[in-house]
């Protein structure tokens, strides 16, 4: 089961990504390529088999994958906590 993106995660990733959209996804190809290569080529791949524009599906690709990073790491930290 996915985790539940919060709305503070959200905010926070999309003032990222809006910021410079361009500079965020570069640095996102890195980060991925890096954290999960495998992904990164499942989302160039996608991206160049479609007829929509390729960046624009790598965004909402790459995008979705912090998304989904954060609220794990986020679920993580409270499945941990202790008193």
């Amino acid at each position: 089961m996915l985790p539940i993106i919060s709305e503070e995660n959200a905010a926070s990733v999309f003032s990222q990504i809006f910021k410079d959209i361009p500079t965020w996804r570069k640095k996102m190809i890195h980060y991925i390529k890096d954290e999960n290569p495998e992904i990164n080529t499942a989302i160039i791949e996608a991206a160049n088999q479609t007829d929509l524009d390729p960046k624009a599906v790598a965004l909402g690709a790459y995008m979705t994958y912090l998304l989904i990073e954060l609220a794990m790491k986020e679920n993580e930290s409270i499945m941990n906590f202790s008193d």
